[in-house]
């Protein structure tokens, strides 16, 4: 579902697309920070049967929260999409849960590594806003060619 309070400017084709996965207060400040740096924002919140995460070859998609049971029935879908950024937003002093959840669905060692964690700059965020801000730093980093201290 697409976030109701963002009309794309025609002039904004090329623009990349910031897809957050599951509704919450990381994804809301994820996707109004957002559209203020000028990504096209879709929330997508998976309920029941998993449908296609939509993205393509410009979009990012962010797991917003790493704690819910089909993780890895998502990020599936997600990797057998075209979308060229998949990131799952978690503390790095725990340990990941989506490799085990993917290896179990029997997704390749190759395509696990493609999913980012942790994401966004090392700023020491904790709060919704801060995970956000810090999420948006680093791929708005990686839009511009920069490296964005991702280094943890």
């Amino acid at each position: 579902m697409k976030d109701a309070e963002c009309e794309i400017p025609p002039d904004q084709t090329g623009t990349r697309t910031l897809i957050a996965v599951f509704a919450g207060p990381v994804a809301d400040q994820l996707l109004h920070f957002g559209r203020h740096a000028g990504f096209r924002t879709v929330l997508v919140d998976p309920k029941g049967d998993i449908t296609a995460i939509p993205g393509d070859d410009d979009a990012d998609i962010v797991i917003a929260d790493h704690h819910r049971p089909e993780l890895g029935q998502v990020l599936k879908e997600a990797l057998a999409g075209r979308s060229r950024w998949i990131g799952v937003i978690g503390s790095p002093r725990h340990p990941a849960p989506h490799p085990a959840a993917l290896k179990e669905l029997g997704v390749s060692d190759a395509d696990i590594a493609r999913v980012h964690r942790p994401i966004g700059l090392n700023i020491g965020s904790r709060t919704p806003g801060e995970i956000a801000i810090a999420t948006l730093a680093g791929l708005i980093a990686d839009r511009n060619g920069r490296p964005g201290g991702f280094e943890w």
